[in-house]
């Protein structure tokens, strides 16, 4: 690393730095694996931009949470549930889970609870906290 790396240390990353930083981490993934130790300079190097990386996606690429809308259509499909073995499930109408599922109304703290416990979904996801 040049003293120039360390000057980036002191301030936020620009775009063409980033696009950079990204190459060179493809880079070192080729030569830098879990066998290597902390103190090779590759690693350092890694580790170090990495994080630059990460800072820079985290301020400009934000990651949003699901709504609630795709966290319960995930769960329908990795579960095999149909929208009536989900009304079924919740013990509710299937034109009820039809309006979750479109947006058209949010569930009850009754039904935001059993979607909680029975399709295993955080709780301030399903409460939108």
């Amino acid at each position: 690393m040049t003293v120039q790396t360390f000057d980036i240390m002191k301030k936020t990353i620009t775009k063409q730095q980033h696009r950079a930083f990204t190459e060179r981490i493809e880079e070192l993934l080729k030569v830098v694996g879990n066998e290597t130790p902390i103190d090779n300079k590759e690693y350092i190097e890694l580790d170090f931009i990495s994080d630059l990386v990460a800072d820079y996606e985290e301020e400009y690429f934000p990651i949003q949470a699901p709504s609630l809308v795709d966290v319960i259509k995930l769960r329908m499909y990795e579960m095999n549930l149909t929208q009536l073995k989900l009304s079924e499930l919740l013990e509710i109408s299937p034109s009820r889970v039809s309006e979750y599922l479109s947006g058209k109304s949010e569930p009850t703290l009754k039904v935001a609870r059993e979607l909680s416990k029975k399709l295993n979904i955080e709780p301030s996801i399903v409460l939108g906290v």
